[in-house]
């Protein structure tokens, strides 16, 4: 029996929202994900929460104020009086203006940082956010599906209580908006395993190894297509077991984008949800706090099935292959069953490349001589406390009559078809931006005390189609906080 404390945020009100026709992200996909956590029994075992949706001012602690201020205001009805700004923010084909869109962002970012704050109090080992993951937001700019990086804001919370956090990445798209944000810093290190070449965002060389302070702490692996269970596990384990032991970080946030399994609509990755977890159950072992975010994923049952998986693993719970009974099993047939196969794709990763790209990565590690300490600092409060939250979720509550009777279809969602458009950049390699300080964050900030926050809650590989519900059910209370004004452009400090 696992002795890990686990807390698992979820809000109904995330599935709700929408993209539009024909975009492949869909948010449905994480009601899914906790539909099958409930009906597998896995809930028993962890505590779940209804994150606080966060505020503006937790926002701009990352983001520019007249983004989050743009991303507010902005809707469908009077986008046209935005025409700069869309263009400006680059809220645009990928990253669509949809209603509900900041909200989503509240949603997202707000169980994030309440990971973090979960375990920065030690009231949990292990806090998992599947709405979370958005890795490519950039401090001013939307990018790759992604308007607010909740990842850089969860890390900036963990910053408060740990002087080192390692952020580690198997999405198959690589983590630019978190590597751009800590480039110059040693306080936080990126690890990305991502496909590389012709391929959205470009980034993620092997050679983009960190700037000035944060010199060596970002590491990246690229990969080809068609990597599978084995050739991963082969460059992931060794790779993590050095920068644990280089690095020793005081908490590790980890970012499970699905795209990387086999069939992904959008990913050529050959992974199956057991080579996917692996990552997981590695660094489990390590006992480090850990949070534990989604990201990419757009063949959504396999994105549902993964999530669910790791979810088990991380409280310890065997799963049976065949699904349970649930409000989406016709979804997952005809086999319906839990585990997915790979297919029979060329793995372009030949092992001669994968161990000359490992012996690289290794050798920039032992650059490291020591693992940076950070100057004392009186701590800051915590974003928000969930302790008393009369509002917190009920493990066990299912969805009322009532709510059902509020479910909304949307049509673009009825089909997780190659015929969509998909990722219109992410397929034609658009060319990535170059890592700049304007989209870095400051660290040193939080050696100061800050103020107290009080927030209310590619390339196809498989046809897939799905029949997917949308549940309507409003449970916000929002609260808007002051803006605070940040210098955009400002260097980071290790402390």
């Amino acid at each position: 029996m696992s002795t890990r404390k686990v807390s698992y945020f979820y809000d109904n009100e995330v599935g709700n929202h929408y993209y539009g026709p024909n975009h492949p992200m869909k948010p449905h996909r994480m009601r899914m994900t906790h539909d099958l956590v409930l009906n597998y029994g896995i809930y028993k075992k962890m505590q779940i929460f209804r994150p606080r949706k966060a505020s503006e001012l937790e926002l701009t602690n990352f983001h520019s104020d007249d983004y989050i201020n743009f991303l507010k205001l902005v809707t469908p009805d009077n986008m046209h009086d935005y025409s700069k700004q869309l263009v400006k923010f680059n809220v645009r084909e990928d990253c669509p203006v949809f209603d509900g869109m900041y909200n989503f962002c509240q949603i997202s970012s707000g169980g994030s940082i309440g990971c973090a704050v979960k375990v920065n109090s030690k009231e949990s080992d292990v806090a998992i956010n599947w709405a979370g993951g958005l890795h490519h937001a950039k401090k001013s700019e939307a990018s790759g599906f992604c308007y607010t990086n909740d990842i850089v804001l969860s890390i900036l919370e963990l910053l408060k209580h740990h002087e080192r956090v390692l952020y580690i990445d198997i999405d198959i798209h690589h983590g630019d908006g978190v590597e751009e944000a800590f480039y110059t810093t040693d306080r936080v290190m990126t690890v990305s395993f991502h496909k590389y070449g012709d391929y959205f965002p470009g980034t993620g060389d092997v050679k983009d190894i960190g700037a000035d302070k944060g010199k060596y702490y970002s590491l990246n692996f690229p990969l080809k297509d068609g990597i599978d269970d084995e050739s991963y596990q082969s460059i992931f384990r060794p790779i993590i077991r050095s920068v644990m032991d280089f690095y020793r970080p005081g908490a590790v946030v980890i970012q499970c984008g699905a795209d990387s399994l086999t069939g992904d609509r959008l990913g050529c990755f050959n992974l199956t949800l057991r080579g996917h977890a692996q990552c997981i159950e590695f660094l489990k072992s390590f006992n480090v706090p850990l949070v534990v975010l989604g990201g990419g994923g757009y063949t959504i049952k396999n994105v549902a099935r993964c999530w669910t998986y790791e979810t088990s693993i991380l409280v310890d719970s065997e799963l049976k292959d065949e699904l349970p009974y649930n409000d989406y099993l016709e979804y997952y047939g005809p086999e319906y069953r839990l585990h997915i196969t790979p297919n029979n794709m060329e793995n372009q990763n030949t092992k001669d490349y994968l161990e000359k790209l490992k012996i690289q990565l290794l050798e920039n590690l032992r650059n490291l001589n020591h693992a940076p300490a950070a100057a004392h600092h009186d701590i800051p409060p915590d974003s928000f406390n969930y302790s008393d939250d009369e509002d917190d979720e009920d493990p066990d509550v299912r969805i009322s009559e009532a709510d059902r009777d509020k479910k909304v279809h949307h049509q673009g969602e009825l089909s997780d078809s190659d015929e969509e458009d998909g990722r219109r950049n992410y397929s034609n390699g658009l060319e990535a931006t170059s890592t700049s300080r304007r989209n870095q964050v400051s660290i040193s900030a939080y050696d100061k005390e800050r103020p107290s926050y009080n927030s209310r809650n590619n390339n196809n590989n498989n046809n897939n189609n799905n029949n997917n519900n949308n549940n309507n059910n409003n449970n916000s209370n929002n609260n808007n906080s002051h803006h605070h004004n940040e210098d955009a452009d400002v260097d980071m400090d290790s402390g």
